[in-house]
């Protein structure tokens, strides 16, 4: 029998096998809840879990007893080059590891020649705001304001870069969108006030309170905002929400019904909310770090059919059948270019038509040529995660992100 940390199994369990037997309990086919298979994996640190597994082709179970232990939170998903010069790096959130996962990431960019780096803090919501504070300071001269709080009550704090940035002459653009928020902002908004470089997408959530928490006897506690963030220039990253917490949250959406995500022009900028940076650029507030350049939310391999088998998780239940079914075949690539190649002359589409009538989503051959072009590449996107992992992915779908298009052009001209 295996002995393994958890982390290594989970690891391991990539490669398509299921749980069958937790601690000799049986957990497949029984139609148990997920939450309760992990309440049962889950348990005090350094003690063991008995893991019986299943993959395709093997002749019998694997058993493994796990140590359990913490399992690491990795934020930084992917860093690749996407041209002779330029480096990407996504950001999925901020926590206690982000920086020195950014820097390593860095580090090995830097080894493959890259002189300029683009950021992609797209569905970022944020965290750990020195995480995002430490990244900004390397980019920045020493000196530089690169966010400061204040409240009603609270007197200005300031955060200046010091003069660790190794990153002070490289090119840099940030990818940024709607559900980017917080920490994102103030990384955003910190590149963006001091002429460091531009940022790319469309207008971020806008979420800049300090909150404080004050705990209890009972165990109870009580967060009070005390505060908010503002952008070297004195923008207020934080959205209104004088009008009540309703038209807060439903904010969101009406910028979908007024058009933003699509037309830039549907944004009203109000004068009073007109700031300007040291090189003078205007930028504006009034919530959320509004992009210098605008990239509309690309609708164009949309079709009532790509909305079904989307809605229904098809594409990425269909990547998962078909790498189980063709494992052998595809665990001999290691790069994404090489598993798109294979996957190129294999005939993914009328494969993926058929699972999905199968699913109960008939085919319309109008819409799936309209969607064709996004169907696959998700697919194949898909397929190349589960083999390895993010590598393989954001590559793969890279070639249909417009907003990352529009940034590689940008900052070739930079």
């Amino acid at each position: 029998m295996a002995i393994a940390k958890i982390e290594e199994v989970l690891e391991d369990l990539r490669d398509g096998k299921r749980i069958i037997l937790v601690d000799d309990s049986l957990v497949a086919g029984v139609n148990m809840p997920s939450d309760d298979i992990v309440r049962m994996l889950k348990g005090p640190k350094n003690t063991v879990v008995k893991v019986t597994v299943y993959r395709r082709g093997e002749p019998a179970l694997l058993d493994f007893e796990i140590t359990r232990d913490d399992i690491p939170i990795y934020s930084v998903d992917v860093a690749y080059k996407v041209n002779e010069n330029t480096g990407y790096i996504k950001i999925s959130q901020f926590a206690q590891t982000t920086y020195h996962e950014f820097m390593q990431a860095v580090g090995e960019l830097k080894q493959q020649g890259i002189e300029k780096l683009i950021v992609d803090l797209r569905g970022n919501g944020g965290g750990i705001m020195e995480a995002a504070t430490m990244i900004a300071d390397q980019f920045l001269e020493e000196g530089q304001l690169i966010v400061y709080t204040e409240g009603r009550s609270r007197p200005r704090e300031n955060d200046f870069a010091t003069s660790r940035g190794e990153l002070k002459k490289d090119k840099v653009v940030i990818l940024v969108d709607e559900p980017s928020a917080s920490a994102s902002e103030i990384l955003a908004g910190a590149i963006q006030d001091n002429d460091r470089g531009l940022v790319i997408g469309r207008r971020t959530f806008g979420k800049g309170l300090v909150q404080e928490e004050m705990r209890f006897s009972d165990g109870s506690a009580l967060r009070l905002t005390v505060a908010r963030y503002y952008t070297p220039t004195g923008r207020s990253i934080q959205r209104p929400y004088e009008n009540g917490k309703e038209d807060y949250y439903h904010e969101f959406s009406e910028r979908w019904v007024r058009g933003e995500f699509e037309y830039r022009d549907s944004i009203k900028f109000d004068d009073s909310q007109k700031f300007i940076t040291p090189g003078g650029k205007v930028v504006y507030g009034g919530g959320g770090i509004m992009p210098d350049v605008f990239v509309p939310l690309d609708t164009s391999g949309t079709s009532e059919y790509y909305n079904r088998v989307r809605s229904l998780g098809l594409m990425y239940r269909f990547a998962f059948y078909y790498t189980d079914s063709n494992r052998s075949s595809l665990d001999r690539f290691t790069t994404a270019r090489e598993i798109e190649g294979y996957l190129d002359d294999q005939s993914l589409m009328p494969q993926f038509v058929q699972y999905a009538r199968e699913k109960g989503v008939p085919p319309d051959y109008d819409d799936i040529r309209i969607s064709e072009l996004v169907l696959l590449k998700t697919i194949k996107a898909y397929v190349a995660r589960n083999i390895i992992d993010n590598a393989g992915f954001y590559p793969i779908i890279a070639e249909i992100d417009q907003t990352l298009k529009v940034a590689i052009d940008t900052i070739a001209s930079l």
